[in-house]
């Protein structure tokens, strides 16, 4: 499994926006979506906000790879979906933290919805 860089990771995570692009069925990229981006640790996450009913998400979620935008970094990752309570636990707290100054979008962002809908960003080597 491949890391970020240090230096890659931390201008991500510091952008208030981040640019998704998955890759369709027929290989070409999907148009990009803007969303929110949030690091916990050595590792970013990304959510639909509207849950599974996002069609960036459910594109993601069919070729697991992508091409993203953020802080002036280019990368193209690979969707890993994430289960775990206790991480999505944590990443709840990264989207209060984050972007707590707009409560009204938030809320959505740490319901059972989105939550379900939560993907780590792992950089392609």
């Amino acid at each position: 499994m491949s890391t970020w860089n240090p230096d890659t990771l931390k201008r991500i995570a510091a952008a208030e926006e981040l640019h998704i692009a998955p890759k369709g069925d027929d290989g070409s990229w999907r148009k990009p979506t803007t969303i929110w981006v949030v690091c916990d640790g050595d590792e970013l996450y990304v959510r639909s906000w509207r849950g599974t009913r996002g069609a960036w998400w459910n594109t993601a979620q069919n070729s697991h790879t992508g091409h993203i935008s953020a802080g002036s970094i280019e990368a193209d990752v690979t969707f890993a979906a994430v289960s775990d309570p206790a991480v999505n636990d944590r990443v709840d707290n990264a989207y209060r933290a984050k972007y707590g100054h707009y409560s009204s979008y938030v809320e959505p962002m740490i319901s059972e919805p989105a939550r379900a809908t939560t993907l780590r960003l792992l950089p392609q080597p």
